[in-house]
């Protein structure tokens, strides 16, 4: 029997976990998720701190540098994000609010990941367009905007409404978000 010929009912099988079970397990994979995109949001934030301290910096056109101060900005705020839910769980531990502490932290990680994308995005325009002054740098870069999107969002969506029939009452549906 194929996958997609598997009864709902026998795809979900519910987990016999309390609350206090499913939100420890919940921060666990969350911070698990959290760890692959903070280290690679610190690692492009980290080197685009150092770039305007090369002497090539300075010879940039003004639009560059603009495009530049925004990217870093954008960084800098994604890697707030990443880091919000550690700082969320280190405030309220112990006050025995886990189970609003992984919504809210999941809700940051979420966040962090659209200003990831954005950072992204920015990021490779302005190297696109300092390496090749090229008018097709925009339609590259949309390109690979698209790809961002179809990775991060639709794949995602599409396989929790064909699998879930977009039902929000699942283990994971209803507050992961």
């Amino acid at each position: 029997m194929a996958e997609d010929e598997i009864p709902d009912s026998d795809r979900r099988t519910r987990r016999r976990e309390t609350p206090e079970e499913r939100a420890d397990r919940r921060w666990t994979e969350l911070i698990q998720e959290i760890r692959v995109a903070q280290t690679g949001v610190q690692i492009l934030l980290g080197f685009l701190l150092t770039v305007v301290f090369t002497p090539h910096f300075q010879g940039l056109e003004q639009t560059d540098k603009t495009i530049y101060l925004v990217t870093v900005v954008l960084g800098s705020l994604a890697t707030g994000a990443l880091i919000g839910p550690v700082a969320f769980h280190r405030i309220v531990s112990g006050r025995r609010i886990k189970p609003q502490a992984v919504v809210w932290a999941s809700r940051l990680t979420f966040l962090g990941l659209i200003l990831l994308l954005a950072t992204l995005i920015s990021a490779l325009f302005l190297i696109l367009r300092v390496a090749t002054h090229d008018g097709y740098v925009p339609w590259l870069v949309s390109g690979v905007l698209a790809w961002y999107l179809v990775c991060w969002f639709l794949l995602p969506l599409w396989a929790r409404f064909r699998y879930t029939n977009g039902d929000d009452n699942g283990d994971e549906a209803s507050s992961d978000r």
